[in-house]
């Protein structure tokens, strides 16, 4: 995945994020602040990873944590805003794709050697 897109993306999850977090303090429901959390909070280590001169396992890491993102919050997003789930099992799909992204980035942290490939 191109660097580019990855800061992309995580201005995007930021961006998000914060609107989430507003439209949740004016009452839109609980699940909008949950995901809005979720989006604050893997911002950063997406704009890290772009920034980053990131390994295969840390890029392998960024498209994980990504997909994770989008069904987990995508599905607590379906609920409060439309009343319905992305689908069945979604977010417990997104919330495990999310903790094997974060192992991912623990494991490229083992791997050998300068972390340009």
């Amino acid at each position: 995945m191109n660097n580019r897109i990855l800061v992309l993306v995580a201005g995007l999850a930021g961006t998000g994020g914060v609107a989430l977090s507003a439209a949740a303090s004016h009452g839109s429901g609980t699940f909008t602040a949950t995901a809005a959390s979720f989006m604050l909070m893997h911002a950063p280590v997406l704009l890290a990873i772009g920034l980053l001169t990131a390994n295969r396992i840390l890029h392998a890491a960024s498209l994980i944590l990504i997909a994770g993102l989008v069904l987990f919050c995508g599905d607590l997003l379906m609920r409060d805003f439309v009343g319905t789930r992305l689908f069945p099992f979604a977010a417990p799909a997104g919330g495990t794709l999310l903790m094997a992204g974060w192992l991912a980035v623990a494991l490229a942290a083992l791997r050998p050697g300068k972390s340009a490939d």
